[in-house]
């Protein structure tokens, strides 16, 4: 089994920055994609940014120039650092990781952007 676990979230003020986490543990044979999705209320969930194994990166539009995905493969961690946040990115951010040729979901957490 696989667990992740994410950190970092919390309340900022827009233009300012936040780094998320999320670290994979347990019986883990390997990793390829990890992607961060968010999803604030009423809304669907999004993908914001994602990273291949070999660390090609890809962001949605609205987060281009101002997030940036990273990972750790020693650590099996994904990172998002987000700058110049704005009110609208405010959601709960979940890191997904596949695994093991399966996904896992972590459990969210959350990103609140006063304006």
């Amino acid at each position: 089994q696989v667990q992740l676990v994410e950190s970092g979230g919390g309340l900022v003020q827009a233009g300012g920055s936040l780094r998320l986490s999320c670290a994979a543990s347990g019986s883990i044979f390997s990793i390829n994609g990890m992607y961060w999705y968010r999803q604030a209320p009423t809304k669907q969930r999004e993908l914001v940014a994602g990273i291949t194994g070999s660390g090609s990166a890809n962001y949605a539009d609205s987060v281009k120039g101002r997030f940036t995905i990273s990972r750790d493969n020693a650590k099996k961690t994904v990172y998002l650092q987000m700058n110049s946040l704005k009110p609208e990115d405010a959601a709960v951010y979940y890191c997904n990781v596949q695994a093991n040729w399966r996904d896992y979901w972590g459990q969210g957490t959350q990103v609140t952007v006063s304006s």
